[in-house]
């Protein structure tokens, strides 16, 4: 009983990161409809900045938000390459975004080289209700919880998020009120690479980080993203955590290489039940 918790509390660490790389699709695709394929990069990018940062003697803590502003930027950058030009079509610049993490990976093996990097996280590990954790574990399931509320609070108290969130329900009537519905779209794309980054700073101490290492991540995001309809972050965050579960439980109590086709499987699972939920949502809504 005592190693199922740890695995369970671990799954949710683990899903937190994936809930993470969803949360930033979700934002993206909500204000621009766009589903960004470059999601998993910037996580990679903060892992391998941190690296970085931390090899040249920075204390941590302004190491990992260095690497996530340096994320935020390549989020920012990413935004003006796929919608820079007036009136791109969504399919347009989700195939940019794609191209663009390609692209990605040359400059990555260039500047960090081809092997995974890792960096030390919090240390020791700690007993709650029984069940010795890593610290490190802990830290991770924390962020996470204070990013959503920080999210939350974003869109729901903020001029900022609520124009945000104007973009995301009626582009037209936001445009028509005077909202900078562009604007807002490159700035979805700043706040997907700043979250992309949180979770590589936090979950390079737990897997080792390499510059293809954003397949695994966008899988993970993706799935978590799909469970929230890429719209709903709240659910993008139990979407991630199941995904997470599912995973951890896997490698301890099955294969570990079939951890990836575990992960395959529940996106199609989760794809499958919402093409089934949304012509009923349809119908509902006629």
């Amino acid at each position: 009983m005592t190693n199922f918790l740890m695995f369970l509390i671990n799954g949710i660490a683990v899903g937190c990161g994936f809930a993470l790389v969803g949360s930033g699709l979700v934002a993206v695709y909500r204000i621009t409809g766009v589903v960004n394929f470059a999601q998993g990069m910037f996580a990679v990018v903060a892992a391998l900045t941190a690296t970085s940062l931390l090899g040249l003697g920075i204390w941590h803590g302004p190491a990992e938000i260095l690497a996530i502003t340096v994320a935020g930027c390549v989020g920012l950058l990413t935004g003006l390459v796929a919608l820079g030009k007036p009136g791109t079509p969504a399919l347009t610049a989700l195939l940019v975004t794609l191209a663009v993490g390609f692209l990605a990976y040359a400059v990555e093996v260039l500047i960090w080289g081809d092997h995974p990097r890792s960096m030390p996280g919090l240390e020791g590990r700690t007993v709650l209700l029984g069940v010795p954790l890593q610290r490190q574990y802990l830290l991770v399931i924390a962020i996470t919880l204070i990013v959503f509320v920080v999210l939350s609070l974003l869109f729901s108290r903020t001029y900022t998020g609520k124009a945000l969130t104007a973009c995301a329900d009626n582009p037209y009537a936001a445009r028509v009120i005077g909202i900078n519905v562009r604007r807002m779209g490159f700035l979805a794309f700043a706040l997907g690479g700043t979250l992309g980054g949180v979770a590589g700073v936090l979950i390079a101490p737990l897997r080792p980080i390499s510059f293809d290492s954003d397949i695994a991540l966008i899988v993970g995001g993706f799935a978590a993203a799909i469970f929230g309809g890429l719209t709903r972050p709240s659910l993008a965050l139990l979407g991630g955590v199941l995904l997470g579960i599912t995973e951890v439980m896997i490698r301890a109590y099955g294969n570990a290489s079939y951890a990836t086709l575990g992960s395959l499987v529940f996106l199609i699972t989760i794809m499958i039940w919402q093409a089934a939920r949304r012509p009923t949502m349809h119908k509902e809504a006629a």
